[in-house]
């Protein structure tokens, strides 16, 4: 065993460890949230990434992502994102896909969803969050998607419940309607109860802070961890 997940090892048992490298997971989004269950799950030893995003760091993502430095800024986030993943284990095998995933993209760059053993969606549009849903439960491929994190100040407001139980999230009202028309009758997501704190300053973008969708990020992973070890709560 690689020393670096002896620790996770004594936690979770050898069985459990040899599940979680052998997974291959899809992660769509490496922004506040996303970053960071990039990293707990690399730093849990899952063994193959796909991480899928076609934006570059930009200076206004300092506040609260992960791989936004002054140093990386004007890079592609998701080869960020793969440098600091294979300096925590260059055994880590991770592809990238530096393009806005969309149903349109998929038509003419298809990605085999079944390939994978888990699919995190940690992005913000919604009608490209729709198609990332139905396409993995049309695969029969375990998802888990991220609610909103903006305009929130309480990390431990976080849980994992279904999209159907969610309330004080303005994304997941949408996306409850969206899915309903759908048809989709089910929807592992991490959300904030949280009620939306309104900036203080008017008529600027979404406001964000740190501490936030790092702890949704973190939330995500450790789903994901978990029901690839078995382990329940």
């Amino acid at each position: 065993m690689n020393d670096i997940y002896k620790r996770t090892q004594a936690l979770l048992g050898e069985n459990a460890m040899e599940k979680i490298k052998s997974s291959k997971v899809l992660l769509f989004g490496v922004g506040g949230v996303g970053s960071y269950c990039a990293e707990a799950l690399a730093r849990a030893g899952i063994g193959s990434f796909t991480l899928v995003d076609g934006d570059i760091v930009n200076p206004t993502n300092i506040n609260r992502q992960l791989i936004a430095l002054n140093s990386t800024v004007g890079r592609y986030k998701t080869e960020v994102m793969k440098d600091r993943m294979l300096d925590i284990n260059p055994l880590i095998n991770v592809d990238c896909v530096n393009e806005y995933y969309s149903e349109e993209y998929d038509t003419m760059n298809f990605i085999d969803f079944a390939q994978y053993d888990y699919v995190v969606d940690c992005i913000d549009s919604i009608k490209d969050k729709l198609y990332i849903i139905c396409k993995a439960q049309n695969t029969g491929v375990p998802i888990i998607s991220s609610m909103g994190a903006a305009n929130k100040l309480d990390p431990s407001r976080f849980i994992i419940t279904d999209i159907y139980k969610t309330t004080n999230c303005p994304l997941a009202k949408v996306m409850r309607h969206k899915l309903r028309e759908l048809g989709v009758k089910s929807l592992k997501v991490a959300f904030s109860g949280e009620n939306p704190v309104k900036p203080i300053v008017p008529d600027t973008p979404l406001g964000s802070v740190s501490f936030v969708p790092s702890a949704c990020g973190l939330v995500i992973a450790g789903e994901v961890i978990r029901n690839i070890a078995g382990v329940n709560l």
